[in-house]
C-alpha cells in the first residue's frame, strides 16, 4: 500500500481555486486539502452550492480526493482572527461558528471530502474555562450529530494554544463520532508526544493526518527539511498502522511561493525514506526521540 498525499489550498492563497487544484492535480498529488476561504470556495456565498458542484466536477475529472479544512482566518469576523470559535464568550458567535461548520459538513458532503477538519478555539481573557469547557461540548455533539446524518467524517484537530491543545485534552473528550485530525507537527510544539508514537496510539481515531516541518517548541509550519520533524519515521509509522486516507501538507505560509513548494514538498515525502549514496537503507522499525518528562515505555 503507497500512503496518498494532499497539499492545502491555504499554502497556494495566491492562486484561483481551479488554479491551485491543477497546480496539486499536476504535481502528482492524491488530493486536495480544501481550505474554505472567501476566494477559495467562499461558503457564506450565495452560490455556495453551484460552486461546490463545480470544485467536485474538476476533482472527480482529474481524480482528486479530498479533505475538507476550516482554519481561514477572517472568513466569519473581519476584524477578528478566528472569531468567533466554539468557545466564545457570545452565544451568537458561538452559533455562528456552529453554523460554519455545518456548512462546511454540506459541502464535505457534495464533495465526497474524507474528512472535515476544525479546532475548538482560544478561550478570551476573563473566560471561565470551565465554562468553556461547557461550551465546547455542547458545539461539538451538535456538529458531530450532523456529520453523522450526513455521513461525513467530523475531527477535530488539537491546537498549540487552544481550549483542546494536546492529543490527551482530545483523548479526554467522550464525543461518540468525533475523529481526530492529527497535525503531526503540532506534536513538536507541544512536545507531549514523539509524532510517530501519537499516529500509532491514535491510529483506530484518525480522521485526517497533516504534516510538515517544524522546530521543536515553535508553531510555525516548515518546509521539510528545515526542521526537527522525523518525516521518515511519521511515514513509516502511518505504512505501520495501514492509514488508506490522505496525508495532507501544510505549508501556509509559503503561498508567495507555492509554484515550486507544492511539487517539492511531494519530491520530499517521494524520497525521503530512500537511501542515499554510500548509505545504509532505513531500518524498518519507526525511529522514536524520546520526549523530556515522558516515559520510554
Amino acid at each position: 500500500m503507497s500512503l496518498r498525499f494532499a497539499y492545502n489550498t491555504n499554502g497556494t492563497a495566491h492562486h484561483r481555486i481551479e488554479d491551485a487544484i491543477r497546480l496539486i492535480g499536476d504535481a502528482g498529488y492524491d488530493g486536495v486539502a480544501l481550505t474554505l476561504d472567501i476566494h477559495h470556495l467562499d461558503p457564506f456565498a450565495d452560490n455556495w452550492v453551484i460552486e461546490a458542484d463545480r470544485i467536485a466536477s474538476i476533482l472527480n475529472r482529474l481524480g482528486l480526493g479530498s479533505v475538507i479544512e476550516t482554519g481561514a482566518r477572517f472568513l466569519l469576523d473581519p476584524t477578528a482572527k478566528h472569531e468567533p470559535t466554539l468557545v466564545t464568550a457570545d452565544a451568537t458567535g458561538r452559533a455562528r461558528r456552529i453554523g460554519f461548520l455545518k456548512r462546511a459538513i454540506e459541502i464535505g458532503k457534495i464533495l465526497n471530502s474524507e474528512a472535515v477538519s476544525f479546532w475548538a478555539g482560544v478561550p478570551k481573557p476573563g473566560v471561565d474555562r470551565d465554562e468553556a469547557r461547557g461550551w465546547l461540548i455542547a458545539g461539538l455533539h451538535e456538529v458531530a450529530d450532523f456529520a453523522a446524518q450526513k455521513g461525513v467524517v467530523a475531527a477535530l484537530e488539537p491546537e498549540p494554544g487552544m481550549l483542546i491543545e494536546t492529543l490527551d485534552d482530545f483523548a479526554g473528550l467522550d464525543i461518540p463520532g468525533l475523529h481526530l485530525a492529527l497535525d503531526t507537527g503540532h506534536c513538536l510544539v507541544t512536545q507531549e508526544r514523539d509524532p510517530a508514537v501519537a499516529v500509532r496510539e491514535f491510529a483506530p481515531r484518525l480522521g485526517t493526518v497533516a504534516i510538515e516541518d517544524m522546530a521543536r517548541g515553535e508553531h510555525i509550519h516548515l518546509p521539510f527539511g528545515e526542521g526537527d520533524m522525523d518525516v521518515p519515521a511519521v511515514l513509516d509509522a502511518l505504512d505501520g498502522v495501514q492509514f488508506e486516507k490522505l496525508v495532507c501538507v501544510e505549508l501556509s505560509r509559503d503561498s508567495h511561493r507555492a509554484d515550486v513548494m507544492v511539487g517539492q514538498a511531494l519530491d520530499y515525502l517521494r524520497t525521503c525514506r530512500r537511501p542515499g549514496p554510500g548509505l545504509p537503507r532505513p531500518d524498518a522499525t519507526p525511529r522514536e526521540t524520546p520526549v523530556p518528562g515522558l516515559p520510554t515505555t
